[in-house]
């Protein structure tokens, strides 16, 4: 049988409260088609190689294992993804303001949940990771480490102009298996399902049931959801032939999951 053909990039999520781009307006790009080069902060080029080996060796101590992750968090460089004035905190284990309230995920809860997406059943398959999707792009930072690890990724942010720095951020790294979308997140994205696991970088009451459709079997979710008391958890939800199993990890704190567009 031959399989469903992928959407092509760019791509805007057609829904009734995503606008189309005015006239004149810039089209949004799949990362890495274009031929600008990175824009490293001075001092940071080649000296931030042993400030994230450093990184790499802190997250490895506190209980990473997986080679391809830490390779991963080892080569993509952080300081490019945050705004100047925090350049010398890239590399901290550290959550990082990047504008319109949101923040940079710290670089061990970035390790930790692309580990546990590696723990999926279908990503023990030879291959190892498949297609993931992507809740919330952000500056662009997860979205690549995810491109180092997995086959293929999907990322979707709500936020205009965090879509717009994340398409900046990335576009020098030339990852063309890194598919950036603007949409909103709580309604996935159906054209490119089903997902052999879901990351999400905001906190909801609720896991979407689209997200709960869109996963393959033998995929999994990752995502930070508020339990008792009002406190967020990371939530780990594998799909299996029989349903969903679901566990509860530690305690985290992330941005509200939001809906819409703005």
């Amino acid at each position: 049988m031959s399989q469903p053909k992928r959407p092509g990039f760019p791509a805007w999520i057609a829904s009734s409260a995503a606008p189309k781009p005015a006239a004149g307006a810039r089209t949004p790009v799949a990362a890495g088609t274009a031929q600008r080069p990175a824009m490293a902060p001075v001092g940071w080029g080649l000296d931030s190689v042993a400030v994230r080996m450093r990184m790499v060796q802190r997250l490895a101590a506190s209980g990473i294992q997986s080679q391809a992750v830490l390779s991963a968090m080892g080569g993509v460089e952080r300081h490019l993804f945050v705004d100047s004035a925090l350049v010398n905190q890239a590399y901290e284990d550290t959550s990082l303001p990047i504008g319109l309230q949101q923040t940079i995920s710290k670089p061990s809860v970035v390790a930790r949940m692309i580990e546990l997406l590696e723990g999926a059943e279908c990503a023990r398959a030879p291959g190892g990771l498949g297609r993931v999707l992507e809740i919330g792009t952000g500056c662009g930072y997860q979205a690549a480490v995810l491109g180092r690890v997995a086959r293929e990724v999907y990322s979707i942010e709500r936020l205009r102009g965090l879509h717009e720095k994340a398409r900046n951020n990335l576009r020098p790294l030339r990852l063309r298996n890194v598919h950036l979308l603007f949409g909103d997140g709580m309604q996935g994205y159906a054209q490119g399902a089903p997902y052999a696991g879901i990351i999400a970088a905001a906190g909801g009451d609720a896991v979407p049931q689209a997200w709960l459709d869109q996963l393959a079997v033998g995929g999994r979710l990752v995502a930070p959801m508020v339990r008792n008391a009002g406190q967020q958890v990371l939530l780990v939800i594998d799909k299996t032939l029989h349903g969903f199993t679901e566990s509860v990890l530690e305690a985290v704190h992330f941005v509200p999951l939001k809906s819409g567009i703005a």
